[in-house]
Formats: structure tokens, sequence, C-alpha cells
């Protein structure tokens, strides 16, 4: 059974790309480059939707921008998910995972980055700073919707469904 890609890829030749990654619109409410979403379903949507079953893949094919995006996202739940437990209230998970999605990350290209062999680095310093800026308000949006997602019926634990996913490591990377 092959892992479910994303169905934005249809939109890649729409989309703008910095390297090889998509920078798909976002229905957000954080400040950054993004375009907003002109449909319900943007890719913040479909990392939430898809984390869960693709996480049990060592290979995946890439088939344009959209699903290196995917990835990302994906990756970077998983780094979230790693960083609750069980017993963690809601009030402190919104502090851990804002301070996550704010600290200083590695984007392609750069040393810390673990996907530097799938992801191609940007063309120049402004390319650079605008991916930056996206993925921040990327992972800003993504935490805020995961909390959602985590504590939907019970503000006092995280679901253990989800939290039980955070041993699994996606094409075993981590970010």
């Amino acid at each position: 059974m092959p892992a479910y890609h994303s169905t934005f890829l249809a939109e890649d030749s729409n989309s703008r790309n910095v390297g090889n990654l998509a920078i798909l619109p976002i229905k957000t409410k954080f400040k950054g480059p993004s375009l907003p979403s002109m449909s319900e379903y943007d890719i913040i949507d479909e990392v939430l939707d898809l984390f869960r079953a693709n996480t049990f893949f060592k290979n995946f094919e890439i088939k344009g921008p959209a699903d290196r995006t995917l990835i990302y996202g994906i990756l970077y739940v998983s780094q979230c998910l790693n960083q609750l437990n069980l017993t963690t209230p809601r009030q402190e998970a919104v502090r851990i995972l804002t301070n996550l999605s704010l600290d200083n990350f590695a984007i392609p290209g750069e040393i810390g980055f673990p996907l530097n062999s799938l992801y191609q680095p940007p063309r120049d310093k402004n390319e650079a700073i605008f991916l930056r800026q996206y993925l921040a308000q990327f992972r800003q949006e993504l935490a805020s919707r995961l909390i959602g997602t985590l504590y939907g019926g019970d503000p006092s634990k995280p679901s253990k469904y989800w939290l039980a996913f955070s041993r699994k490591k996606f094409m075993n990377k981590s970010l």
C-alpha cells in the first residue's frame, strides 16, 4: 500500500516554490508571508489528516513540491508530539508548542536541516528569509491546530490516540 500524497500536487503549477518546497496558502491568524487560503481545506488540515496514516511509512515517493511541504509538516507534528506526554495540561502544551514553533530552526540548505538530500536550498538570501518566515508561520498555525486536535475532548490531558504516534518516525527522520 503506498503512502498518501498531497492533494495540492495539482496546484503546484500555481503555487510559488522556494527551492523545491511549495509555498501553499494557509488559513491562519498568524502574521507571515503566506497567502490566505480561499478554501476550507488547506495544507495544515491535510498534514493533520494524513499524519497518523503516513507515519507508518519508511519510504515516501515525492511527486512534487506540495509533497515536500507535507513531509515537513508531518515531521514537525512528530516533533511537537515528542515534547508532550499524557499528563501535560492544555495551557502547558500551548506554552511548549508556541516556544517550539518560534525557536530557531534550520531551513533547507543549512547544516542542521535533516532532509538536505531531498530539499533544494533557496537561491538567494531573500528567498531564504522568505522561506524562514513562511515556515515560522506554518509551524505556528500547525501547532495551534494540533493543540485543538489533541485537547478537543478534555483540556486536562491530550488524546492518547495521538500521543501513541510520538514513538513513530516517518521516513526514519526527525526535525
